[in-house]
């Protein structure tokens, strides 16, 4: 048995991914949503289930099950967030595939080397929880500058207010420069970046209706914007960037990726 451990998951692509590949590659195995109030339950649940071999990891889990882990890779160390689990031997493993999808996503967009070689342009995250700290990692491994937008975010306390102990010593919050504030971002517009990243569920189904309040007025033909949801296909932050111009990516390439990454890791292949 496989899964997924989070909360809420009806919205979930995973049980219907895997359970088509299972069934595509002729195996007995099972695919199951993990649904859990409380992330000190899953140490039972494992325990209950000797036949779970692996699970994902969605919110709002991606950084509370680290304590529960048994190992974690140099990847997720530097991360800070897990999204795949292997049991072996009796042992949690941790691990981010998330970076992966992402990766195979950020290549996948137009005008992205132009971007690249624009020292003066960068990237703007909307959100800091665990997804968002992927997509940190991947625009820090392709040394693309950016900053991170969060409802947290106020001048002078950011760090605290993001659970860094140390932003000199913490790999992915070294400057208190990398958080601004929603307001800052109303401010001064979409202007000063090229590539918009939604890590937030905002606008995710079934709340469809819902929006980010961002500065959409100030969208220009030549930004590139995503949304890690990938349901509904288009959110109402993808079709604000698209009736202005923009180009527009949504999360369902990162998911597939990440999933594939997943499974590698519990054949060890």
């Amino acid at each position: 048995m496989f899964g997924l451990l989070g909360k809420s998951l009806g919205h979930s692509f995973s049980k219907d991914y895997f359970t088509k590949k299972f069934s595509e590659l002729n195996l007995n195995y099972s695919y199951q949503n993990i649904e859990i109030e409380n992330i000190s339950n899953i140490i039972s649940f494992v325990k209950k289930n000797k036949n779970l071999k692996g699970f994902n990891v969605t919110v709002p889990y991606k950084e509370e099950i680290i304590p529960f882990l048994d190992f974690i890779d140099d990847t997720t160390k530097e991360v800070g967030a897990v999204n795949t689990v292997k049991i072996e031997n009796g042992m949690l493993k941790g691990f981010n595939t998330d970076v992966i999808g992402f990766g195979k996503l950020l290549e996948e967009t137009t005008r992205l080397q132009d971007y690249k070689t624009t020292s003066d342009e960068r990237a703007l995250i909307l959100g800091s929880g665990g997804a968002s700290k992927a997509v940190q990692y991947v625009l820090n491994k392709k040394n693309i500058p950016y900053k991170i937008v969060s409802r947290g975010f106020k001048l002078g306390v950011r760090s605290e207010e993001l659970g860094v102990k140390n932003v000199e010593t913490s790999p992915l919050w070294s400057l208190h420069k990398l958080g601004i504030s929603y307001e800052e971002i109303n401010t001064t517009g979409f202007s000063p970046y090229s590539i918009i990243i939604n890590t937030t569920p905002v606008g995710m189904f079934p709340n469809v209706n819902e929006c980010l309040e961002l500065p959409y007025s100030t969208i220009e033909s030549r930004h590139i914007f995503i949304d890690l949801i990938y349901n509904p296909e288009e959110t109402l932050f993808l079709k604000n960037a698209r009736l202005k111009g923009a180009s527009t990516y949504n999360g369902l390439k990162m998911l597939h990726e990440q999933a594939e990454a997943s499974w590698r890791i519990w054949n060890n292949s």
